[in-house]
């Protein structure tokens, strides 16, 4: 009777989990995690919770102290979040708890980032390995999570070398962003500074150089920040000094380059540099942003070779649009301008991919980083 009362509480237990991840999936509101700039005002993190069926949202809590997390990541429990804190003088990393309840979050603890300003991080679906990427520092760390959420001190670091032909802006390496793959195995770390898209893999909780060591980009292109498409079949990165997008095929740690697209119109000729991509969650269009035109660039996807045809490009409404991030239903697009300090709401065609302005906006000092739970 002892045994099967225990196995009959386990089996509740599992079922109730169950149920409780299918509500919080369907649940229409989620959390939404605005990363800052804190030079003008901002207090570091703010937290809201967003409607993602009326694109309604509600301010819910901030960190206070925190200078600088611009860029940010959750571990996939959704029970702790990570930031950059982007300064020189090698900055920081800093771990939170996240109360789903109230919303609020905690700081754990934080540590060296081993290189100045980390702009970038990606948490392993695992749970247990943080990436970071350091700009200045021209470097990435691997951190290790311990089972209370915070960071293992002395985590592993890669040194880049090289340069660029543009020197004034690829002097020496400048890592800009850590992504893992969709088997959460291989890692690619983009850097600017020597347009090299660098590829490791996870091996006993360490990073090996992967094969091939590492994939060419446009010279003087300055790759920036990647993505894939949701099945895996085909990854895309987009270029901060040329103003591209370069397609790839992705087979088993391989990018083969297939094709390049412009960001902008062919009549502009103001100054411009782009910075965030994203592809939608059905995997038919790629957005990414433009700073100068202040546009967001959408494309559809090809589903059979990946390549891109341009859609148009939509204004933000605003200022130097650093990052954005669709929703995990697809219903909207949300635009981070950092120099106008405002995140503007935009209903999405799912059709067309093209984008409605909603009226809404969120008015939060240097907005940088997105990410919605």
């Amino acid at each position: 009777m002892k045994n099967y009362l225990m196995f009959l509480f386990m089996s509740i237990s599992i079922i109730t989990e169950a149920v409780s991840q299918v509500k919080q999936k369907n649940d229409p509101i989620k959390y939404l995690f605005v990363g800052t700039y804190t030079g003008k005002g901002s207090e570091g993190i703010y937290v809201y919770k967003f409607n993602t069926k009326t694109g309604d949202f509600k301010a819910i809590s901030n960190t206070k102290g925190i200078k600088n997390p611009s860029f940010l990541d959750f571990s996939p429990n959704h029970k702790f979040v990570y930031s950059v804190n982007e300064t020189g003088n090698l900055g920081g990393i800093s771990a939170f708890e996240f109360n789903l309840k109230t919303g609020e979050l905690k700081l754990l603890n934080s540590s060296s980032a081993n290189g100045d300003h980390p702009c970038h991080l990606s948490m392993n679906a695992d749970g247990k390995h943080l990436a970071t990427a350091n700009y200045t520092g021209g470097n990435l760390c691997l951190f290790e999570i311990n089972a209370d959420g915070s960071l293992k001190e002395n985590p592993q670091v890669i040194q880049h070398l090289g340069s660029g032909p543009k020197k004034d802006r690829q002097e020496k390496p400048h890592v800009h962003s850590v992504n893992w793959a969709p088997n959460q195995k291989d890692l690619y770390a983009v850097d600017l500074g020597i347009d090299k898209i660098m590829h490791y893999k996870l091996e006993n909780g360490k990073l090996i150089t992967g094969n091939p060591e590492f994939t060419q980009v446009l010279h003087g292109g300055g790759p920036r920040h990647f993505t894939f498409t949701p099945n895996g079949k085909f990854a895309y990165v987009i270029q901060e000094l040329s103003n591209s997008i370069t397609t790839f095929r992705h087979d088993n740690g391989l990018l083969k380059p297939i094709d390049s697209s412009p960001t902008l119109p062919a009549d502009y000729m103001g100054e411009n540099s782009t910075a965030d991509i994203h592809v939608s969650p059905d995997g038919k269009f790629l957005y990414g942003s433009n700073r100068g035109h202040n546009s967001l660039a959408i494309y559809s996807i090809n589903q059979v070779d990946g390549k891109l045809q341009m859609v148009g490009n939509q204004s933000v409404l605003g200022k130097t649009p650093r990052n954005f991030m669709i929703d995990p239903t697809g219903n909207f697009l949300l635009a981070a301008n950092q120099d106008s300090d405002n995140i503007v709401i935009f209903k999405r065609n799912k059709a067309t991919g093209k984008l409605i302005a909603t009226g809404k906006e969120i008015k939060v000092s240097m907005p940088v980083c997105l990410k919605m739970m």
